[in-house]
């Protein structure tokens, strides 16, 4: 697949913004949209901006690379005034956020990362999961959202989902429902792990403020969390006790707290911790 060039005209992006503050940007991660912070962004004093990342939501375009993903993020920021800005991130969104935050370190006060990965260290890791993507992408196209979104919700990284109050499953499906079909296939296509290239030899270049946020539920990103630590410079890493991959669903209120804590009342984790 030959991925559509960057094109600095970015107005078929749908973004929103709400509050008052230092800018935050908050990164979605697949099956999203910015729709998913909106319990978070209430809970911490900033501009948030929440855009629905390429292939998602009402963002329905043909995706880019991560790069330039990343590259069109920084131009919606720059364009909103912001020339540095506070970044948060799941999954996906972790991933790009990580893009963003090594291909452009001057724009990125601080960053968040809930549940995310540098990629996979080897070419050979990166082809398997290729081959992986695009068979999902094909499920996709072949079988349509709703069957898709049924699969997807079964899978064993969101099996503590399941336990959540019905009212929040609904809201969660509808959000994963809300999406195309062609979207979602570029967006693996395009920027799913195994098109992403490996951030592990770069963690070392990140000077800014960085928060690790990982369920100890999700075992795999808790391995993946335990070895960035090692590699970033001035790092924080902070276990949720019973808790799965979308943190920010399964106990928001207290995401919401440490996040606060850790851009404006710690600056960024530059005082003596939590």
């Amino acid at each position: 697949m030959t991925n559509r060039p960057y094109n600095k005209d970015l107005s078929f992006y749908r973004v929103d913004k709400t509050g008052e503050g230092e800018p935050v940007l908050f990164l979605h991660g697949f099956t999203g949209s910015g729709d998913t912070w909106r319990h978070i962004a209430p809970l911490i004093p900033c501009e948030a901006v929440m855009p629905d990342l390429a292939g998602h939501g009402r963002t329905i375009a043909e995706c880019f690379d991560l790069e330039s993903e990343a590259e069109a993020m920084k131009t919606i920021m720059n364009n909103m005034g912001f020339a540095a800005f506070h970044v948060v991130g799941y999954s996906m969104g972790g991933r790009l956020a990580l893009a963003l935050a090594v291909t452009y370190p001057e724009t990125v006060r601080s960053l968040v990362l809930e549940s995310a990965s540098p990629g996979l260290a080897t070419e050979e890791e990166r082809a398997d999961r290729r081959k992986s993507d695009e068979q999902l992408a094909c499920k996709i196209e072949k079988e349509g959202i709703e069957a898709f979104v049924d699969f997807w919700e079964n899978i064993p990284m969101f099996e503590t989902q399941k336990s959540l109050p019905a009212s929040v499953r609904e809201s969660m499906r509808s959000e994963r429902l809300n999406q195309s079909a062609s979207g979602l296939a570029s967006s693996l296509r395009a920027m799913g792990t195994g098109a992403q290239k490996s951030y592990w030899n770069r963690l070392h270049e990140l000077k800014m403020p960085v928060l690790l946020l990982t369920g100890t539920r999700d075992q795999k990103f808790t391995h993946i969390a335990r070895r960035m630590k090692e590699r970033i410079p001035h790092c924080q890493w902070i276990e949720f006790d019973d808790t799965g991959h979308a943190i920010h669903v399964e106990q928001h209120k207290k995401f919401g707290t440490i996040i606060k804590t850790f851009l404006f009342e710690n600056k960024g984790g530059n005082s003596n911790g939590f």
